[in-house]
């Protein structure tokens, strides 16, 4: 199963993508992974299991996710959290992180055909590198799926060699935290090429926290 989310904007050109890519065999065990890491992670910091943990939200410091009115004074504290988030998801048994990303001067309407066309190229790579293992995948996405271009991506395959099972399926990051793994891979990933000076905290993350994922890579 690939969990995927993605970030960027058009602001800045960047189209990313991140996922968490899990075997089927070790769902179980890799949730029960997370689940464990949600667990201490109340114990050590007072934020409830089920608080939806939405990277934009949480590490620029919105909202109030402790019950405890002290550790949601302390904003350093929430980058702590996203990296022992970003260390859990590699030791997670049969899982793997990935990143792709793309930029582009296009802006409007232009802007979010070039990040259908990115959704497009890493759509291919997953099925691409299924068919090298003789192995099919399912792709869960954060939304509600009223954007019809990850779905229009999906029947463009074709039906004899596909390897991707249908349609995207689409659920709400606040109801599923492998999809919350995703969304802190997709936004931590997209700061790790974006570079920006005010978020240089963030830019080793990835390439120390999540040595055996796959990029960030330019698709």
């Amino acid at each position: 199963m690939f969990y995927i989310d993605d970030s960027g904007a058009e602001s800045t050109g960047y189209i990313v993508y991140g996922w968490l890519e899990v075997a089927l065999e070790h769902w179980s065990a890799s949730l029960r992974c997370w689940l464990d890491f949600r667990k201490q992670l109340y114990q050590r910091t007072g934020i409830p299991a089920d608080y939806e943990l939405h990277a934009t939200k949480f590490i620029t410091g919105r909202s109030n996710p402790s019950i405890h009115h002290e550790w949601n004074r302390q904003k350093r504290l929430r980058g702590r959290v996203v990296q022992d988030a970003l260390a859990t998801i590699e030791t997670m048994p049969g899982a793997q992180a990935g990143a792709v990303w793309r930029r582009t001067t296009k802006t409007g309407r232009a802007y979010y055909a070039e990040r259908a066309a990115a959704y497009e190229a890493l759509l291919h790579h997953l099925d691409d590198t299924l068919a090298r293992v003789g192995d099919h995948g399912i792709i869960v996405m954060d939304g509600d799926g009223t954007d019809p271009a990850y779905r229009r991506e999906h029947r463009k395959l074709k039906l004899a060699t596909r390897n991707i099972v249908e349609d995207p399926w689409f659920i709400g990051s606040h109801a599923s935290q492998p999809v919350q793994a995703a969304d802190l891979l997709a936004y931590t990933a997209y700061q790790t090429v974006l570079r920006h000076p005010g978020k240089q905290f963030m830019w080793h993350w990835w390439p120390t926290l999540l040595p055996n994922a796959y990029g960030p890579h330019e698709i």
